[in-house]
């Protein structure tokens, strides 16, 4: 009998100690958790802005190639973005407001324009491996036409209040720019009111800016600025829409 329990005592010595081992091996395992964590997701660049080179910004673009009376083709240069596969042109006629995008994978890109017209341009900057873009700076130009004396000035870009901005009080001023690529811009006609159908407000004001424009609170109200040049050049900017609080 004594046999029995001294073998039964080491059986029961040995399996304690096995057991032991194995909870210590697990405990290891549980603890160590590398081979769970993932990898961290590297952190994906986005595109940067690209600096616009040619046409210049508020010149007169003389040069050009397979020039007809009425239109020529223009090269766009740009400097490359950095995190950046490919670029979208976009370029505005200002004389008629429509837009059109140029997609290309260079830094340059050749578009066949009018003569004699004002346009905009800017440039996109996208990325394969993002959707976020980067838009740089507008830039104005005439595209040169035959036998121009005079240009019409640019068409007055908003400062404030913004596009669609909320304004508060009962007092707005009523800010823009205008340009010429002549120099002699002599006078502004801001049109205003509640409908985008605009009737002149105040003409002939000599500064870019209109003071102490009354509003009501919880309305909707429209404007636009037509530039005056002393050779009776005339050009309309778009609609400015912003909301009294």
């Amino acid at each position: 009998m004594k046999k029995e329990i001294r073998y039964f005592n080491n059986t029961f010595v040995k399996k304690t100690k096995n057991i032991g081992m194995l909870c210590a091996l697990i405990t290891l395992v549980a603890c160590d958790g590398s081979e769970d964590t993932p990898d961290p997701i590297p952190e994906v660049p986005n595109p940067t802005v690209a600096t616009l080179v040619f046409p210049e910004s508020n010149s007169e673009c003389i040069e050009g190639s397979n020039i007809t009376s009425t239109e020529s083709t223009i090269n766009f240069e740009w400097n490359a973005a950095t995190h950046t596969d490919s670029y979208s042109v976009q370029l505005k006629d200002l004389e008629t407001g429509s837009s059109t995008l140029y997609s290309t994978t260079n830094t340059t890109y050749a578009i066949k324009l009018k003569r004699g017209t004002p346009y905009s341009w800017s440039v996109i900057s996208k990325s394969n491996k993002t959707p976020k873009t980067a838009t740089s700076t507008v830039w104005k130009f005439y595209n040169a036409g035959a036998g121009n004396a005079s240009y019409a000035p640019f068409p007055a870009e908003v400062v404030s209040p913004e596009m669609g901005a909320s304004v508060a009080g009962e007092i707005v001023n009523l800010d823009w720019t205008g340009n010429d690529i002549d120099g002699d811009i002599e006078s502004f006609d801001v049109y205003f009111g509640e409908s985008e159908t605009l009737e002149i407000y105040n003409s002939n004001i000599e500064e870019s800016i209109l003071n102490n424009v009354s509003v009501a609170s919880e309305k909707t109200y429209y404007w636009k600025v037509a530039t005056k040049d002393t050779a009776g050049n005339i050009s309309h900017s778009d609609v400015f829409k912003f909301v009294v609080e």
